[in-house]
């Protein structure tokens, strides 16, 4: 493990992020390692995720999972459905008065080490709730599980810092795969939006908001931004700075460059997990003169791969990794590798 700088890392963050492009990008692989890596250094960690996670067979594609093994003093945030079929022995520390649609979120402590499924609160200011009480459990970091995704309302990105997993999943072409990783990276490395209203902001989960020059929020009565064609008259009439509560596609920024004022336009989302549009969508609208910026921004870490593919298609782990350093610019790993050394 000498070669992996970032695990140096993770123990300076409150809570690090584990954000996969793609399903079977090694994301939870990843995760396993982490939690793997704390227990031999015997440091006790939070671990809750963004949906679901530690079920042994992928719901979607049929392939088998690693599971999720937590050691003595572990503490995990998980619903009441799958807190009831845990393979461990656990005090209870905290039950939600919130529901999912799996129960209410249990916090407990492990007692004996054993294998747990992950499923985690829905909503970004509720993951943050359940980062800020780790502290008085006496854990100093948090592990989240987290993915890109177009369904939900939490997300992963309120963490301090984040890990990146990207892999043969995403596209056999190992051009392609570097391509679409490398636009993600240039969406996390976006600029943050400074300003009073940010925390206000982080509490709309959909509906689009103007910021007005004393930072004053106004709904501007669209309720998506896929709904923008039948509202377009009303989305400048506060002003140019426009918030977007949930996604962004192509649709807005393509009609934001359209508009005379589009040099004083800035539009800014959550954070880096909302932006759903094309690259050449996105560089249309900057070179327009336009601005994108988000509310959070975690540092990353390190991106992480998996050189293989639930369809049978194996990539250079080697090469892989060489290319994608190369272009982003940052640390690339083979964890499996890393965990067989």
């Amino acid at each position: 493990m000498a070669d992996l700088h970032f695990l140096d890392e993770i123990f300076r963050y409150k809570s690090v992020s584990v954000v996969g492009m793609e399903k079977n990008t090694g994301k939870t692989e990843c995760l396993r390692f982490l939690i793997n890596y704390c227990a031999s250094t015997h440091h006790a960690v939070g671990i809750t995720s963004i949906g679901l996670d530690g079920e042994t067979c992928d719901q979607v594609t049929g392939t088998g999972k690693p599971e999720i093994f937590l050691s003595e003093g572990d503490v995990f945030v998980t619903s009441e459905k799958h807190y009831r079929e845990r393979k461990l022995v656990s005090e209870i520390l905290d039950i939600s008065r919130q529901n999912t649609a799996l129960g209410r979120l249990v916090t407990a402590r492990v007692v004996n080490a054993g294998k747990v499924i992950l499923s985690g609160p829905t909503n970004t200011a509720w993951l943050r709730e359940i980062l800020e009480k780790m502290g008085s459990y006496s854990i100093t970091t948090t592990f989240v599980d987290g993915a890109l995704s177009r369904k939900s309302l939490g997300s992963p990105a309120i963490t301090e810092s984040m890990i990146l997993t990207t892999g043969a999943a995403l596209s056999p072409n190992i051009n392609e795969l570097v391509r679409k990783t490398k636009f993600v990276y240039s969406l996390i490395q976006l600029d943050r939006f400074e300003g009073r209203a940010s925390n206000i902001l982080l509490e709309k989960e959909s509906g689009l908001y103007a910021i007005d020059n004393e930072q004053n929020v106004v709904d501007i009565q669209i309720p998506s931004a896929l709904l923008i064609e039948q509202n377009k008259q009303k989305l400048l009439q506060y002003g140019n700075t426009i918030f977007v509560g949930g996604i962004v596609g192509d649709r807005l920024l393509n009609l934001l460059r359209l508009q005379q004022t589009i040099a004083e336009t800035v539009v800014v989302v959550k954070d880096f997990t909302k932006i759903f549009v094309s690259p050449q969508c996105l560089n249309a609208y900057l070179a327009k003169g336009g601005k994108l910026q988000v509310l959070l921004r975690p540092k990353l870490l390190c991106v992480c791969v998996n050189p293989f593919s639930p369809s049978g298609y194996l990539m250079d782990s080697a090469q892989l990794c060489r290319t994608l350093s190369a272009e982003l610019k940052v640390s690339v790993y083979d964890i499996k590798k890393a965990a067989v050394n």
